[in-house]
Formats: C-alpha cells, sequence, structure tokens
C-alpha cells in the first residue's frame, strides 16, 4: 500500500456545520458586523530612526567626554611615595585622610581673610582614618595631640610625625599605633577645602551654639544655615567650644560627611557648572599616594557617604586623660578593642567609642 502523501501525519478535517457539510470558514467570522484584520506591521519613520541615531552619538559622546575628563583629573592629582611598609595585615580598605595646613596657592590676602596666618612649614590639622568593609563603614578621628611613638624620634604628638618626616613618616606612625594597614592617603590643604565648599554652592550645617573664635577667623551663629568655604574653614578648625579638641574632632567629621554627601548627590553630579569646578579645586590642592588614583577618590566619597547616611559609624580614639605638654593618652584597653575589630573587618563595640 502507498505510503500517504502526507509524510503519515493525519490532517485535521475542518470543522462540521450542524448539518453534517464543513463549514466555511467565513461562518466563524464574528456576527456584529465587525470585521477581523492581521495587524499591520509598520516600519519606523524615516524621523523617528534619525532620532534615535542622534540620541546614540549624543551618549557616546557624553561617555567619551566623562572618561577624558577623569583621564584629566587623574593626571592633574599630587602624588607623594606616602604608604609605608608593613607587616600589619587587615580586612576592608583603610583610608588615611590628612587635612593639612599648608597655605600653597593663598595669595597673603587669601591667608588674611581666612585668618590662616602665616607660619612656614606643614602640619596635619586633621587625622581622620576611614575603614570600608562587609562590616560597615568607620570614621575614626584620632587627636592631633595623641601621644604616640614616631618611629625614629621617640614619642610625641601625633602630628609631629607629618613635621618630621612628611606623609610617609605619619603613615608609619599610624599604622605602628593602630596596628591597621593603610591601603590609600589623601591629604587636602587650606585652599582645597574652601575651593570643594564654595564649588558645591556651600554646605548646611545645623550648629547647635554661637561660636565667635577671631583666631579662626568664625563669627557663626546658632541655627540651620549654609556655610561658604570662608566660614567652613574657621567652623572646622576653631577650638574655641566647652570640648576644645574633642568638639572640633567631631565637627570636622560632621562637615566632611556633609561635605561629601553633596558633592556625590545626583544634583552635582550632573551639573558641570558645580562639577567642574570642584574636581579642578580638588585635584589641586588634594595629594594622594603614588599608586593612588581617581576612582580610589571616588570609593572613598561613596564610603563617606555611608557614614554620612546612618549606614556607618563616626567617633573617635578612646582617650584616658590628657598627659603633659597638652598632649593626650589613649585607652590602650579600648583603643586596641576598636582596632582590633576594624584589623578583622568587623563591627567595634560601642564600650570602644571614644568621645
Amino acid at each position: 500500500m502507498p505510503p500517504p502523501r502526507d509524510g503519515g501525519y493525519t490532517r485535521q478535517a475542518p470543522p462540521r456545520g450542524p448539518d453534517g457539510p464543513p463549514a466555511h470558514p467565513a461562518s466563524q467570522a464574528p456576527r456584529d458586523g465587525r470585521v477581523t484584520r492581521m495587524p499591520e506591521f509598520r516600519r519606523p519613520s524615516l524621523n523617528l530612526r534619525f532620532l534615535r541615531g542622534r540620541w546614540k552619538a549624543i551618549l557616546i559622546v557624553l561617555l567619551v567626554a566623562v572618561v577624558g575628563f577623569g583621564v584629566y583629573l587623574d593626571a592633574n592629582l599630587t602624588r607623594v611615595d606616602a604608604l609605608a611598609d608593613t607587616e600589619n595585615s587587615s580586612d576592608g580598605t583603610n583610608y588615611l585622610i590628612v587635612g593639612s595646613d599648608s597655605r600653597d596657592g593663598l595669595s597673603a590676602e587669601d591667608e588674611e581673610r581666612l585668618a590662616t596666618g602665616d607660619a612656614a612649614g606643614q602640619r596635619t590639622d586633621t587625622i581622620m582614618l576611614l575603614h570600608s568593609g562587609s562590616s560597615g563603614d568607620v570614621l575614626v578621628s584620632i587627636p592631633r595631640d595623641s601621644y604616640v611613638p614616631i618611629p625614629g624620634k621617640g614619642s610625641n604628638k601625633i602630628n609631629a610625625a607629618y613635621a618630621f618626616g612628611g606623609p610617609q613618616l605619619l603613615v608609619e606612625t599610624v599604622q605602628n599605633a593602630t596596628g591597621l594597614k593603610i591601603d590609600h592617603y589623601v591629604e587636602v590643604g587650606f585652599g582645597g577645602f574652601v575651593g570643594a565648599v564654595d564649588a558645591v554652592g556651600g554646605v548646611n550645617m545645623c550648629i547647635p551654639e554661637a561660636i565667635k573664635d577671631p583666631k579662626a577667623g568664625l563669627d557663626v551663629q546658632a541655627g540651620c544655615q549654609d556655610l561658604d568655604g570662608q566660614t567652613a574653614l574657621g567652623y572646622v578648625r576653631t577650638r574655641a567650644t566647652p570640648g576644645s579638641d574633642f568638639d572640633r574632632v567631631k565637627r570636622q567629621r560632621e562637615f566632611l560627611s556633609a561635605l561629601l554627601q553633596k558633592a556625590t548627590s545626583p544634583l552635582t553630579l550632573i551639573n558641570p557648572f558645580r562639577m567642574v569646578p570642584l574636581a579642578n579645586s580638588l585635584t589641586g590642592t588634594i595629594t594622594v599616594d603614588s599608586g593612588d588614583h581617581i576612582w580610589n577618590l571616588a570609593g572613598l566619597a561613596f564610603a563617606m557617604k555611608g557614614v554620612s547616611g546612618g549606614d556607618g559609624v563616626q567617633t573617635t580614639v578612646p582617650v584616658a586623660g590628657a598627659g603633659a605638654g597638652s598632649t593626650l593618652r589613649w585607652d590602650k584597653t579600648r583603643a586596641a578593642g576598636l582596632w582590633g575589630a576594624l584589623a578583622k573587618d568587623e563591627a567595634p563595640s560601642k564600650s570602644d567609642f571614644g568621645p
């Protein structure tokens, strides 16, 4: 028997009508007068295709411009050999953030206006350690009067390490005192700080009490207000409050967090009239380690944003009391607990927090 012509497949019989014969397909059409049609495919118009092409070209140009600007900024960073060899090992990433009293780039008029004085040499006005890791971000202020051993120089205030041997001796001193490994170094002078604050249009701070300090060029009233660069510099430098240096380091942490939060906000990042001056002011006066790049600074900024957003911790090294010559001595047990937790990338205990 010859094989069926359909290859062996059984064909479905067309639907049958009520009296038996197959129903005509037209009888399956809607009875209400509607006409069914196949959907029509319309090719995009020439104008639409042209607009899509233009948008792609614009996005490519913007991407190239952003990358080019990043390369330009990275090339203009000031670099020094800051990181020091150490046998310390620690999980997570540790940044040493230094605010120096460098007057580079300031004219005599600027020094008078900002009340910075004209002292020779260079010292660290601010020292902070930022730990970023899986357990959260932790920002620790290290008072500049902390009495610690300085390699090759005996024991002294920690900010003397910078005066004795620059960034590398400071990093070595911090590593020895904390047991941590410093991965990145960032230093900003007076001029860069003022320029950054003005570039973002000022930073809003809620000041609990009025402060007047002629030495810092500061006269600010209580209440929430936008601080410009000049006022902000006096605000983070003054000691003219009851808590003296402890109040000072707390203001520095809070202000730096607020500044970086605003600097990394979408309104700043997409606004070239703010972003370009901000980037130029920072790269013109910022100093990093010879192995650091612009993306390391971006990592620091976003870690600081986590701290300011409430997901991290802000504290000071725990101290046991004052020593000779207006120095501060750390509480060795609690300080060891704080640094030990950070070395293991663990959340530190609140009992190990300082003032």
